[in-house]
This record gives structure tokens, C-alpha cells and sequence, in this order.
């Protein structure tokens, strides 16, 4: 009797000692860091979505407007069709590939647009439009959240990525998880990690030249 609760006993143990060990190797760490960071793309691709929903109307809004570049338009709805087609789940952001063709088409569509807003200061009739001026700001609230959602997802990518990279939680990782680093969103086009500047009172600029209609907007919105 006395053996048999004795070697009850030493299997309990072993097995609360095991737990212990592998919860102290990052068992539940990483699973917790992982599923946080996954939650955080979730809200980078949902702002995104956000911002995506307004451009038509926005674009529908601009072109009735005389003179104004229609190849503007033509870009910025280009840019939206391919930055809506590439859709990235929670399983690929450990995909370098993957990550960088997402962020590259977001980025082409936050230059289209900040071009597009851009142009709009040079046209009043179009900036005096109530619906153009309640587009505009939901845009730049889409924009803010954007970034907001950008490093909040950044932030939980570095926990996890530190919390498997580093002992003892790297034992768990290599051996229960074949967990991999996931990557980060960076901007991967030029000022693709600027918000496009939306401006509801500053002055209009001056209307573009009659041989460079195209020109002037462009290099005014080449920081966006």
C-alpha cells in the first residue's frame, strides 16, 4: 500500500515538475506573445480595409470636376485594386515575401492618394464640397488609425520575436513549436510610412501650369 501511494506520489511530481519546466521554457509564453501579435495585424488589415472603403467615393466625388487629372484617378483606383487583392492571413506574416508585397501595395496607394489629395488644392470648387470635406476627414482619421495599427503590430512582433529568440523560452520554440521570427511592417516604398497630408485650412495652391497639369501635383506630393 505504502508503494503504491509512493509511487503515485513520485508521478505526480514528475509530472508537476515537467509542467513547471516547460512552462518555465516558454510553453505558454509564446503561444500568449503569437496569438497578440496576430490580433494586432488583424486591426493593420481592418484600418486598411477602412481606408480602401472610402476611396471610391472619394474618387467618384473628384472626378466630376472640370480639368481636373483624370490620370490621378485612374492611379489611386489602380493602386486600391491591387492593394485589395493581396490579402495576407495570420498564418503568413512569418513570410518575408508575402509581407513585403502587401506593404509595397499599400504603399503605392497611400503615394496615389496623397497625390490625389494633393492635386485637390489646386481646384476650390472641389475643397468647398461638404462631401469632399467629410471624405477628406475620415481619410485622414483612416490614416492615423493606420499607423496607430502599424505600431501597435510592431511592437507585439518584437515581444514575440525577443520571446523565442531568447532562453529559455528557445527551447519551447525550437522543439515543441518550430516557432519562426514574424516580420515586422516596414515601410518598403518611399514615404510609404507617411500619412498623406490632408490639410482642411491652409492655403491653395497655385493652379498647375498649363503644360505640366500633371507635374505640379506629383512634385508637391512626392514626400507622402
Amino acid at each position: 500500500m505504502a508503494a503504491s501511494l509512493l509511487a503515485r506520489f513520485s508521478r505526480f511530481a514528475f509530472v508537476a515538475m515537467a509542467a513547471a519546466g516547460l512552462a518555465g521554457c516558454g510553453v505558454n509564453a509564446i503561444p500568449t506573445a503569437e496569438e497578440a501579435a496576430k490580433a494586432k495585424w488583424a486591426d493593420v488589415q481592418n484600418q486598411y480595409q477602412r481606408r480602401a472603403d472610402l476611396i471610391p467615393n472619394l474618387v467618384a466625388t473628384v472626378k466630376g470636376a472640370a480639368n481636373f487629372e483624370q490620370g490621378t484617378l485612374v492611379k489611386v483606383t489602380e493602386a486600391r485594386a491591387k492593394a485589395t487583392s493581396i490579402q495576407i492571413s495570420a498564418a503568413d506574416v512569418t513570410d518575408p515575401d508575402k509581407m513585403a508585397q502587401y506593404q509595397a501595395a499599400q504603399g503605392q496607394l497611400s503615394q496615389g492618394l496623397g497625390r490625389l489629395l494633393a492635386s485637390v488644392e489646386a481646384y476650390p470648387d472641389i475643397k468647398a464640397n461638404d462631401n469632399f470635406k467629410t471624405l477628406q476627414s475620415q481619410i485622414e482619421g483612416a490614416e492615423n488609425r493606420i499607423a496607430v495599427a502599424r505600431r501597435d503590430y510592431n511592437e507585439a512582433v518584437q515581444a514575440y520575436n525577443t520571446t523565442i529568440r531568447t532562453f529559455p523560452a528557445i527551447i519551447a520554440a525550437k522543439v515543441v513549436y518550430g516557432a519562426k521570427p514574424m516580420v515586422p511592417f516596414a515601410a518598403t516604398t518611399p514615404g510609404a510610412d507617411t500619412a498623406p497630408t490632408v490639410s482642411f485650412d491652409g492655403p491653395a495652391a497655385p493652379a498647375p501650369a498649363a503644360n505640366d497639369n500633371a507635374g505640379a501635383p506629383a512634385s508637391k506630393a512626392a514626400g507622402q
